[in-house]
Protein backbone atom coordinates (compact mmCIF):
# COMPACT_ATOMS: atom_id res chain seq x y z
CA UNK A 1 0.00 0.00 0.00
CA UNK A 2 1.65 3.26 -0.63
CA UNK A 3 1.97 6.36 1.62
CA UNK A 4 -1.07 8.05 -0.15
CA UNK A 5 -3.53 5.41 -0.15
CA UNK A 6 -2.10 4.61 3.49
CA UNK A 7 -3.02 7.92 4.56
CA UNK A 8 -6.74 7.58 2.90
CA UNK A 9 -7.25 4.43 4.89
CA UNK A 10 -5.71 5.78 8.03
CA UNK A 11 -8.40 8.92 7.67
CA UNK A 12 -11.49 6.15 7.10
CA UNK A 13 -10.32 4.11 9.84
CA UNK A 14 -10.13 6.80 12.33
CA UNK A 15 -13.67 8.20 11.16
CA UNK A 16 -15.04 5.14 11.53
CA UNK A 17 -13.69 4.67 15.10
CA UNK A 18 -15.01 8.34 15.89
CA UNK A 19 -18.48 7.72 14.25
CA UNK A 20 -18.51 4.03 16.81
CA UNK A 21 -17.99 5.54 19.46
CA UNK A 22 -20.04 8.61 18.89
CA UNK A 23 -22.78 6.12 18.33
CA UNK A 24 -22.56 4.48 22.22
CA UNK A 25 -21.94 7.78 23.78
CA UNK A 26 -24.98 8.69 25.88
CA UNK A 27 -26.21 12.26 24.27
CA UNK A 28 -26.88 14.98 26.79
CA UNK A 29 -30.14 16.24 24.77
CA UNK A 30 -33.21 14.37 25.86
CA UNK A 31 -34.51 15.95 23.00
CA UNK A 32 -32.42 14.24 20.62
CA UNK A 33 -33.07 11.55 22.11
CA UNK A 34 -36.71 11.76 22.10
CA UNK A 35 -36.74 12.71 18.45
CA UNK A 36 -34.28 9.18 18.10
CA UNK A 37 -37.48 7.17 20.23
CA UNK A 38 -39.43 7.85 16.63
CA UNK A 39 -42.54 5.70 16.00
CA UNK A 40 -42.61 2.42 18.51
CA UNK A 41 -44.41 -0.18 19.59
CA UNK A 42 -45.06 -2.02 23.23
CA UNK A 43 -43.57 -5.86 22.88
CA UNK A 44 -42.98 -9.04 25.09
CA UNK A 45 -45.14 -8.34 28.35
CA UNK A 46 -47.15 -11.40 28.44
CA UNK A 47 -45.02 -13.77 26.26
CA UNK A 48 -44.06 -16.77 27.39
CA UNK A 49 -40.55 -15.98 26.56
CA UNK A 50 -39.68 -14.79 29.82
CA UNK A 51 -40.25 -18.06 31.94
CA UNK A 52 -39.73 -20.91 29.41
CA UNK A 53 -37.65 -19.56 25.32
CA UNK A 54 -38.91 -22.70 23.70
CA UNK A 55 -42.46 -21.31 24.27
CA UNK A 56 -41.86 -18.06 22.89
CA UNK A 57 -44.24 -16.62 20.69
CA UNK A 58 -42.03 -13.90 19.67
CA UNK A 59 -39.48 -14.70 17.30
CA UNK A 60 -36.07 -13.11 16.76
CA UNK A 61 -36.59 -12.29 13.34
CA UNK A 62 -39.84 -10.45 14.69
CA UNK A 63 -37.27 -7.00 15.44
CA UNK A 64 -36.16 -7.39 12.32
CA UNK A 65 -40.02 -7.15 10.73
CA UNK A 66 -40.75 -4.41 13.16
CA UNK A 67 -38.31 -2.07 12.03
CA UNK A 68 -39.16 -2.95 8.64
CA UNK A 69 -42.68 -2.32 9.06
CA UNK A 70 -42.07 1.56 10.01
CA UNK A 71 -40.84 1.74 13.85
CA UNK A 72 -37.77 2.87 15.45
CA UNK A 73 -38.33 1.56 19.16
CA UNK A 74 -39.82 -1.27 20.96
CA UNK A 75 -40.73 -0.31 24.14
CA UNK A 76 -39.46 -3.87 26.43
CA UNK A 77 -42.42 -4.51 29.26
CA UNK A 78 -40.81 -6.17 32.15
CA UNK A 79 -42.32 -7.62 35.17
CA UNK A 80 -39.74 -8.49 37.06
CA UNK A 81 -40.61 -8.95 40.29
CA UNK A 82 -42.20 -12.53 39.83
CA UNK A 83 -38.27 -13.22 39.12
CA UNK A 84 -36.70 -12.46 41.92
CA UNK A 85 -35.90 -14.51 44.89
CA UNK A 86 -36.94 -13.98 48.62
CA UNK A 87 -33.92 -11.81 48.47
CA UNK A 88 -35.16 -9.71 45.32
CA UNK A 89 -32.12 -11.13 43.45
CA UNK A 90 -33.34 -11.62 39.79
CA UNK A 91 -32.65 -14.98 38.59
CA UNK A 92 -30.02 -15.49 36.07
CA UNK A 93 -31.73 -17.21 33.34
CA UNK A 94 -34.52 -14.18 33.21
CA UNK A 95 -31.22 -11.80 33.02
CA UNK A 96 -29.54 -13.84 30.54
CA UNK A 97 -32.84 -13.53 28.52
CA UNK A 98 -33.29 -9.95 28.94
CA UNK A 99 -29.60 -9.86 27.44
CA UNK A 100 -30.36 -11.44 24.34
CA UNK A 101 -34.02 -9.46 24.00
CA UNK A 102 -31.55 -6.24 24.18
CA UNK A 103 -29.11 -8.04 21.60
CA UNK A 104 -31.58 -9.22 19.03
CA UNK A 105 -33.64 -6.02 19.33
CA UNK A 106 -30.64 -3.45 19.19
CA UNK A 107 -29.01 -5.44 16.28
CA UNK A 108 -32.15 -5.22 13.91
CA UNK A 109 -31.71 -1.49 14.66
CA UNK A 110 -34.50 -0.61 16.96
CA UNK A 111 -33.84 1.69 20.19
CA UNK A 112 -35.01 -0.60 23.51
CA UNK A 113 -37.15 0.91 26.13
CA UNK A 114 -36.68 -1.21 29.37
CA UNK A 115 -39.74 -0.94 30.84
CA UNK A 116 -39.95 -1.95 34.91
CA UNK A 117 -43.70 -3.02 34.34
CA UNK A 118 -44.86 -3.60 37.61
CA UNK A 119 -47.66 -1.43 38.43
CA UNK A 120 -50.47 -3.90 39.56
CA UNK A 121 -48.02 -4.79 42.44
CA UNK A 122 -47.12 -1.22 42.71
CA UNK A 123 -50.44 -0.28 43.63
CA UNK A 124 -51.59 -2.74 45.69
CA UNK A 125 -48.28 -2.21 48.23
CA UNK A 126 -46.17 1.00 47.94
CA UNK A 127 -43.39 -0.07 50.48
CA UNK A 128 -43.21 -3.57 48.89
CA UNK A 129 -43.05 -1.65 45.46
CA UNK A 130 -40.41 0.45 46.70
CA UNK A 131 -37.95 -2.52 47.76
CA UNK A 132 -38.46 -4.50 45.09
CA UNK A 133 -38.24 -1.74 42.11
CA UNK A 134 -34.67 -0.12 43.88
CA UNK A 135 -33.36 -3.83 44.01
CA UNK A 136 -34.57 -4.09 40.30
CA UNK A 137 -32.57 -1.13 39.67
CA UNK A 138 -29.59 -1.87 41.48
CA UNK A 139 -29.14 -4.61 39.36
CA UNK A 140 -30.05 -3.95 35.98
CA UNK A 141 -28.91 -0.47 35.94
CA UNK A 142 -24.83 -1.85 36.15
CA UNK A 143 -25.47 -4.33 34.17
CA UNK A 144 -26.47 -1.95 31.23
CA UNK A 145 -24.27 0.57 32.00
CA UNK A 146 -21.81 -0.07 28.80
CA UNK A 147 -25.35 -0.43 26.68
CA UNK A 148 -25.29 2.06 23.49
CA UNK A 149 -27.46 4.90 24.38
CA UNK A 150 -30.35 3.63 21.82
CA UNK A 151 -31.40 1.63 25.42
CA UNK A 152 -33.49 3.42 27.67
CA UNK A 153 -34.64 3.16 31.12
CA UNK A 154 -38.65 3.79 32.00
CA UNK A 155 -38.57 3.51 35.91
CA UNK A 156 -41.97 2.13 36.34
CA UNK A 157 -45.17 1.64 34.48
CA UNK A 158 -48.16 3.42 35.51
CA UNK A 159 -47.69 4.32 39.40
CA UNK A 160 -51.02 4.29 40.63
CA UNK A 161 -53.19 3.15 44.02
CA UNK A 162 -51.05 3.15 47.25
CA UNK A 163 -48.31 4.91 45.00
CA UNK A 164 -49.62 8.14 44.97
CA UNK A 165 -48.08 11.50 43.36
CA UNK A 166 -46.55 11.91 46.97
CA UNK A 167 -45.28 8.57 47.13
CA UNK A 168 -44.43 8.22 43.40
CA UNK A 169 -42.20 11.81 43.30
CA UNK A 170 -39.92 10.28 46.95
CA UNK A 171 -39.76 6.70 44.67
CA UNK A 172 -38.39 8.05 41.37
CA UNK A 173 -36.04 10.60 43.40
CA UNK A 174 -34.34 7.26 44.48
CA UNK A 175 -34.23 5.17 41.67
CA UNK A 176 -33.09 7.91 39.78
CA UNK A 177 -29.96 8.43 42.20
CA UNK A 178 -29.97 4.54 41.77
CA UNK A 179 -29.92 4.39 37.93
CA UNK A 180 -27.74 8.02 37.92
CA UNK A 181 -24.72 5.83 40.36
CA UNK A 182 -23.92 4.05 37.12
CA UNK A 183 -25.44 5.51 34.12
CA UNK A 184 -24.79 9.16 35.16
CA UNK A 185 -26.15 9.95 31.21
CA UNK A 186 -28.51 7.66 30.09
CA UNK A 187 -31.80 8.43 29.16
CA UNK A 188 -34.56 8.02 31.38
CA UNK A 189 -38.24 7.86 31.20
CA UNK A 190 -40.32 8.80 34.11
CA UNK A 191 -44.17 9.73 34.37
CA UNK A 192 -46.94 11.03 36.51
CA UNK A 193 -49.08 9.21 39.05
CA UNK A 194 -52.40 8.19 38.34
CA UNK A 195 -51.44 5.68 35.79
CA UNK A 196 -49.27 7.92 33.39
CA UNK A 197 -52.68 10.27 33.21
CA UNK A 198 -51.48 13.66 31.50
CA UNK A 199 -53.83 15.64 33.97
CA UNK A 200 -51.60 13.79 36.84
CA UNK A 201 -48.29 15.96 35.17
CA UNK A 202 -49.00 18.61 37.55
CA UNK A 203 -47.82 16.73 40.24
CA UNK A 204 -44.90 15.44 38.82
CA UNK A 205 -42.00 16.09 40.60
CA UNK A 206 -38.25 15.25 39.16
CA UNK A 207 -34.83 16.93 39.39
CA UNK A 208 -34.32 20.48 37.68
CA UNK A 209 -30.83 19.41 37.23
CA UNK A 210 -31.13 16.58 35.22
CA UNK A 211 -31.51 16.96 31.34
CA UNK A 212 -31.41 13.22 30.41
CA UNK A 213 -35.15 12.96 31.23
CA UNK A 214 -38.21 12.12 28.58
CA UNK A 215 -41.62 12.82 30.19
CA UNK A 216 -43.72 10.17 29.69
CA UNK A 217 -47.66 9.97 29.72
CA UNK A 218 -50.00 7.61 28.28
CA UNK A 219 -53.58 7.98 26.44
CA UNK A 220 -56.99 6.07 26.55
CA UNK A 221 -59.17 8.68 26.46
CA UNK A 222 -62.36 8.28 26.36
CA UNK A 223 -62.17 5.52 28.14
CA UNK A 224 -65.27 4.30 27.23
CA UNK A 225 -64.65 4.04 23.87
CA UNK A 226 -60.94 2.41 24.02
CA UNK A 227 -61.93 -0.13 26.61
CA UNK A 228 -65.41 -0.63 25.25
CA UNK A 229 -66.01 -4.42 25.68
CA UNK A 230 -62.81 -5.49 27.85
CA UNK A 231 -63.71 -8.37 30.37
CA UNK A 232 -61.01 -6.68 32.72
CA UNK A 233 -62.59 -3.54 33.26
CA UNK A 234 -64.36 -2.87 36.49
CA UNK A 235 -67.13 -1.01 35.27
CA UNK A 236 -70.18 -1.12 32.89
CA UNK A 237 -67.87 0.24 30.14
CA UNK A 238 -66.99 -4.41 29.90
CA UNK A 239 -70.61 -4.27 28.49
CA UNK A 240 -71.06 -1.76 26.30
CA UNK A 241 -70.22 -2.51 22.35
CA UNK A 242 -70.84 -0.23 19.26
CA UNK A 243 -69.52 3.13 21.01
CA UNK A 244 -68.57 5.03 17.71
CA UNK A 245 -65.89 7.93 17.82
CA UNK A 246 -64.70 10.84 15.34
CA UNK A 247 -67.35 13.84 15.43
CA UNK A 248 -66.08 17.33 16.10
CA UNK A 249 -66.96 17.39 19.51
CA UNK A 250 -64.55 14.05 20.14
CA UNK A 251 -61.49 15.80 18.32
CA UNK A 252 -61.72 18.88 19.75
CA UNK A 253 -61.77 17.31 23.12
CA UNK A 254 -58.69 15.09 21.96
CA UNK A 255 -57.02 17.93 21.01
CA UNK A 256 -57.08 20.17 23.50
CA UNK A 257 -56.06 17.36 25.66
CA UNK A 258 -52.81 17.23 23.62
CA UNK A 259 -52.47 20.84 24.11
CA UNK A 260 -52.32 20.08 28.17
CA UNK A 261 -49.77 17.72 27.80
CA UNK A 262 -48.32 19.91 25.05
CA UNK A 263 -48.34 23.49 27.34
CA UNK A 264 -47.11 21.20 30.19
CA UNK A 265 -43.95 20.20 27.78
CA UNK A 266 -43.09 23.83 26.97
CA UNK A 267 -43.46 25.34 30.38
CA UNK A 268 -40.68 22.33 31.56
CA UNK A 269 -38.95 22.16 28.78
CA UNK A 270 -39.45 18.56 29.01
CA UNK A 271 -39.48 16.12 25.94
CA UNK A 272 -42.54 13.48 25.72
CA UNK A 273 -43.17 10.23 25.27
CA UNK A 274 -46.96 9.17 24.41
CA UNK A 275 -45.28 5.36 25.69
CA UNK A 276 -49.21 4.02 25.71
CA UNK A 277 -52.67 4.32 23.22
CA UNK A 278 -54.27 2.29 21.90
CA UNK A 279 -58.17 0.98 21.44
CA UNK A 280 -59.02 -2.24 21.83
CA UNK A 281 -60.54 -4.78 19.19
CA UNK A 282 -63.90 -5.13 19.68
CA UNK A 283 -64.38 -1.37 19.06
CA UNK A 284 -65.75 -0.68 15.85
CA UNK A 285 -62.88 -0.88 13.42
CA UNK A 286 -63.73 2.29 11.09
CA UNK A 287 -63.64 4.46 14.58
CA UNK A 288 -60.89 2.24 15.98
CA UNK A 289 -58.94 3.62 13.03
CA UNK A 290 -60.16 7.12 13.22
CA UNK A 291 -58.80 7.47 16.94
CA UNK A 292 -55.52 6.31 16.65
CA UNK A 293 -54.85 8.33 13.18
CA UNK A 294 -56.76 11.07 15.16
CA UNK A 295 -53.37 10.28 18.15
CA UNK A 296 -50.74 9.63 15.99
CA UNK A 297 -51.26 13.14 14.25
CA UNK A 298 -51.98 14.94 17.28
CA UNK A 299 -48.57 13.55 18.66
CA UNK A 300 -46.78 14.11 15.96
CA UNK A 301 -48.12 17.30 15.40
CA UNK A 302 -46.62 18.52 18.72
CA UNK A 303 -43.31 16.55 18.26
CA UNK A 304 -44.46 13.56 21.12
CA UNK A 305 -42.45 10.65 20.28
CA UNK A 306 -44.75 7.50 20.99
CA UNK A 307 -45.65 3.94 21.71
CA UNK A 308 -48.26 2.00 20.47
CA UNK A 309 -49.96 -0.54 22.90
CA UNK A 310 -48.91 -2.82 21.23
CA UNK A 311 -47.79 -5.27 18.76
CA UNK A 312 -49.81 -8.74 19.12
CA UNK A 313 -52.84 -8.78 21.13
CA UNK A 314 -56.09 -7.19 21.84
CA UNK A 315 -54.94 -4.20 20.54
CA UNK A 316 -52.37 -5.45 18.59
CA UNK A 317 -50.75 -4.16 15.63
CA UNK A 318 -49.30 -7.61 14.01
CA UNK A 319 -51.21 -11.35 14.28
CA UNK A 320 -48.32 -13.47 15.16
CA UNK A 321 -50.67 -16.59 14.04
CA UNK A 322 -51.16 -15.75 10.57
CA UNK A 323 -47.25 -13.73 10.24
CA UNK A 324 -48.29 -10.93 9.44
CA UNK A 325 -49.44 -7.08 9.94
CA UNK A 326 -53.08 -6.04 10.95
CA UNK A 327 -53.05 -4.42 8.08
CA UNK A 328 -55.87 -1.59 8.53
CA UNK A 329 -54.42 -0.81 12.10
CA UNK A 330 -50.65 -0.99 10.69
CA UNK A 331 -51.31 1.41 8.36
CA UNK A 332 -53.32 3.90 10.63
CA UNK A 333 -49.89 4.46 12.47
CA UNK A 334 -46.85 4.54 10.25
CA UNK A 335 -48.60 5.42 6.73
CA UNK A 336 -45.90 8.06 5.20
CA UNK A 337 -49.52 9.65 3.45
CA UNK A 338 -50.93 11.11 6.98
CA UNK A 339 -52.64 14.29 6.41
CA UNK A 340 -53.11 16.53 9.53
CA UNK A 341 -57.02 16.01 10.75
CA UNK A 342 -58.47 19.24 9.28
CA UNK A 343 -58.92 21.83 12.05
CA UNK A 344 -56.31 20.90 14.25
Amino acid sequence: MNRQLRTVWTAITLLSVMVMQSAHAAPTDAFTQATRLGRGVNVLGYDPLWTDASKARFKPPLFRVIHQGGFQTVRVNLQAFAHMDSSNQLDPQWLQTLDTVVKQATDAGLNVILDEHDFHPCAQDAAVCRTKLLAFWSQIAPRYKDAPSSVFFEILNEPNGELTSDKWNSLLSDALTVIRQSNPKRTVVIGPARGNYFQALADLRIPQDDPNIIVTVHYYNPFRFTHQGAPWVKSEIKTQTGVAWGDKTDRTKMYHEFDVIAGWATAHHRPILLGEFGAYDVAPMQYRLAWTIAVVNAAEKRHFAWAYWEFEGSFGVYDIGRGQWNEQIHRALVASDHAYIKGE
